[in-house]
């Protein structure tokens, strides 16, 4: 991925520009743990940094919400407004709510999100995505989106939106393709200017192909594949708070420690 350079991870402007951090978990290939990764992440942000935190869940799957406690009756609610809010421009801090993880508020989905990429193409506001985001900055100190997989108008928004967009990327051929499309895309829809960090996710080092593809991208930081991120949809919490001495607690971790203190590197698509 030669069109990728390494640069230091926190630009000076942004940490001056504003108040949160804005991080997206975003993948064109789905299964590939994203939303794992942003439940963890948003959780490790919460308790091991101890930011203000809040996880806006865009997917209409709604895995996310389901994880951190809300209930399929709300995904399925006549009262559904999260496509709203994205619609109308306004209204995101009335759908916050708290979460079982201390300092972590959740922005929940709901099926009405079925229709975003339709309004958000027909509306025509390029930025609503990094507008709303952007009013919600005061009151947190980091902001992690779980996006929907696809190259889709949403996908679009939260480029725009997001200082750093995690990638996770299963050690095969075909999810590094995927993130390659992504990569080309950024390149020229985005002039490059899109901050990316590649994850390995749901490695198995016994795995020939899995080794070969970490000795490739020895600068990526990996997280295993592990019964504990398994247990995370039936307990509906994040690793720290069941496990967080177990292999998949240590990673995410690791993880985050890196990207928050400047020990990880990001990947900037050059254009």
């Amino acid at each position: 991925m030669g069109a990728i350079d390494f640069l230091p991870f926190w630009r000076d402007q942004m940490v001056m520009a504003k108040k949160a951090k804005v991080i997206a978990i975003y993948s064109l290939k789905g299964g590939v743990g994203k939303t794992t990764l942003a439940v963890n992440m948003a959780a490790e942000a919460a308790l091991q940094s101890g930011f203000k935190t809040l996880l806006w869940d865009l997917d209409p799957q709604a895995a996310a919400t389901y994880m951190l406690g809300r209930d399929d009756k709300h995904l399925h609610s006549e009262k559904a407004r999260a496509h709203a809010v994205l619609e109308k421009g306004s209204g995101a801090e009335k759908l916050l709510v708290p979460t079982p993880v201390t300092g972590l508020d959740l922005l929940p989905a709901d099926h009405s999100l079925r229709e975003l990429d339709r309004t958000l193409f027909s509306i025509g506001k390029k930025r609503r995505l990094q507008k709303l985001v952007s009013e919600l900055t005061e009151d947190y100190d980091r902001i992690i989106l779980d996006c929907p997989p696809g190259l889709t108008e949403t996908s679009e928004q939260v480029m725009r939106a997001a200082d750093l967009i995690l990638v996770p990327v299963i050690p095969s051929t075909l999810s590094r393709r995927a993130l390659d499309e992504v990569v080309r895309h950024i390149k020229h829809a985005h002039k490059g200017d899109v901050a990316l960090l590649p994850v390995f996710s749901m490695v198995d080092r016994r795995r020939n192909l899995h080794a070969a593809a970490l000795a490739t991208e020895p600068a990526w930081p990996m997280v295993p594949m592990a019964s504990a991120f398994e247990r995370m949809a039936e307990l509906r919490q994040p690793v720290r708070l069941f496990a967080p001495s177990s292999v998949a607690g240590k990673a995410v971790a690791s993880l985050w420690h890196s990207v928050d203190h400047k020990k990880g590197k990001e990947r900037r698509v050059s254009s």
